[in-house]
């Protein structure tokens, strides 16, 4: 049985069985989570065994175009059994519907993405059953475009199964009977496509993309589908500016990873990369040949492919300037990634309490902390309370315009409107946010809770009236400049209780997506702070969560002064 068989590759995989990289287990991990929600009204999907053979027996009807195995029948490897059975296997429950509408799969070069990616476009054209379907092999250059089209047109004209119910012409690729194309699409080409329908988008080294103007035109037009694919298969990069490493490595990092809130039903994604720290630096040794496998599953699974890796570093080795480009497209590292990230998620998830655990604070004083940041982004709120035993326990609430949550929901890829079901955000009618709520909501929450506020803790920008308003309803408000000598000792501080187990939170999926985000930069003494700049998504919770510790704490450190002054002067 198919759906066994994957279940006991996951199993080897998260067991250790066969080489992999963290992201690669938690996507064995996912499935196998899957798998026990499946059928429920939380998880309505299924797993289809029959469809998910179907395309893998597709699959087989093709013959490799190069290489060692060139003229041999495809025999799909684990790791395509994997990916694809998922892709083809999970349907909707009701509607027999594919589940997923994306995937992303990242892996080294000459690890069968051109040939998967070919297999996808001809199985949309001609097997889906979908009539006069659209599919699009974009690029950004015409000869990109071009690769993914023209290993389709090879392998359709070496099947004798399936040649002569094809037919190529003037850059087309037509299937005769259901009137169904293949187009390479391109931004030389200059098209906007306007009049698209795209059944299935076929995107292969995206890293290369310096814009997702392509990705978005296909995007745009899959509305009408019922049941498209937009498939980006792609190496690591060096420019991590462009939307592959700032869009979509960073959200299915965080999808992935089972202790992140970011949830996607609808998005598939596998990472095959060397394994690195919390801060984004390679702990792999690249001169370790046992690690290749993890960013290389398919290439290390011949003798010949594990000596051309084997070539490649030695030619990096030799010539230091070819390094980059063996560390990307070999072992799928991106260069230059190491940010610094704040937060370990894991020792973050390990903070979180449930509700009836949660400590009573009716009566207690707290510190609030403001970040009011662009009106048209989240503008958060977070509540800080010192505890008797040395803890402190964080809630947080965030607001977003409510004509622009879509729109941010669609540019971000996290369930805004999700967290504005669930209560973790509030929306503000028009296009910006109305300060007035938060300073309603502010009130409203200690009135309702006889929570104490000693300070309202904000950054300056966008705040003067803000200020100015709450200061005159009698609350103590006070600047925090936005500099290392501010927030450095804080921004460690409370990055030390987290790891020490002395935060408590409410499990608040927006103040956790804003920690996953963050990034600090240094300065040569080692100061810190979080920076919004760095930063590829949004942190404003954490940012508001920050500014209140910055008193919370300072107020604690003069308190333990005052204390020990008082018995060193008076014996206490």
């Amino acid at each position: 049985m198919l759906k066994q068989y994957i279940i006991d590759y996951s199993r080897d995989v998260i067991n250790g069985e066969i080489v992999a990289c963290q992201k690669h287990k938690w996507a064995c991990m996912r499935f196998l989570r899957d798998v026990e929600r499946e059928n429920t009204d939380e998880f309505p999907y299924i797993f289809d065994e029959d469809k998910a053979l179907r395309f893998l027996e597709w699959m087989t009807l093709f013959r490799h175009t190069k290489g060692i195995l060139k003229g041999e029948k495809i025999n799909p490897h684990e790791i395509q059994v994997f990916i694809f059975g998922n892709i083809y296997g999970w349907v909707h429950r009701s509607t027999s519907y594919r589940r997923f509408k994306y995937g992303y799969w990242q892996v080294g070069r000459k690890n069968a993405k051109s040939q998967s990616l070919a297999c996808v476009g001809s199985y949309e054209t001609a097997a889906m059953d979908e009539g006069m379907a659209e599919v699009y092999c974009a690029a950004t250059k015409k000869d990109q475009a071009k690769i993914v089209w023209n290993e389709i047109d090879v392998m359709i004209k070496r099947c004798p199964e399936l040649k002569d119910k094809f037919k190529t012409s003037y850059g087309v690729i037509t299937h005769k009977n259901s009137q169904s194309i293949i187009k390479p699409l391109s931004k030389e080409d200059g098209k906007k496509g306007d009049g698209y329908n795209p059944q299935c988008g076929i995107v292969d080294e995206y890293h290369a993309h310096e814009t997702t103007e392509m990705y978005d035109v296909i995007d745009s037009g899959m509305m009408a589908r019922v049941q498209p694919l937009m498939m980006i298969i792609t190496t690591a990069g060096e420019k991590l500016n462009n939307p592959c490493y700032r869009v979509e490595y960073e959200m299915v990092s965080k999808l992935l990873d089972p202790n992140n809130p970011i949830e996607n039903d609808e998005y598939f994604a596998m990472v095959n990369e060397l394994d690195k720290d919390e801060d984004g630096n390679v702990i792999d040794d690249i001169m370790d040949e046992s690690v290749w496998e993890k960013a290389n599953p398919i290439v290390c699974s011949y003798p010949a492919g594990r000596d051309n890796i084997r070539k490649r570093l030695k030619n990096a080795i030799n010539a230091p300037e070819k390094m980059n480009d063996f560390l990307t497209k070999n072992l799928n590292v991106w260069v230059n990634g190491g940010a610094n990230k704040y937060m370990r998620m894991d020792r973050w998830a390990l903070c979180a309490v449930n509700p009836e655990n949660l400590p009573e604070l009716r009566g207690k004083e707290c510190y609030v902390g403001i970040d009011l940041s662009s009106k048209i982004d989240l503008t958060s709120v977070s509540f800080v309370f010192p505890l008797e035993d040395g803890r402190v326990s964080v809630f947080s609430h965030s607001f977003m315009p409510e004509e622009t949550l879509e729109t941010k929901k669609r540019t971000d890829k996290v369930p805004y409107d999700l967290w504005e079901q669930q209560g973790w955000i509030t929306k503000t009618p028009g296009a910006v946010v109305d300060y007035r709520f938060i300073e309603e909501y502010v009130q409203r929450m200690i009135d309702e809770n006889g929570w104490v506020v000693k300070q309202i803790c904000y950054d300056p920008y966008n705040a003067t009236q803000f200020a100015q308003n709450m200061e005159t309803k009698g609350f103590v408000m006070v600047e925090i400049r936005q500099g290392m000598k501010t927030l450095s000792e804080p921004t460690k501080n409370f990055r030390e209780m987290v790891l020490e187990k002395k935060v408590i939170h409410d499990k608040n999926p927006v103040l956790a997506f804003a920690l996953g985000n963050a990034v600090t930069e240094k300065d040569q003494n080692d100061n810190i702070m979080l920076s919004k700049k760095k930063s590829t998504q949004r942190i404003d919770p954490a940012a508001a969560t920050i500014n209140a510790h910055v008193q919370a704490m300072f107020d604690a450190v003069a308190a333990d002064l005052n204390k020990h002054i008082m018995s060193e002067d008076f014996g206490f």
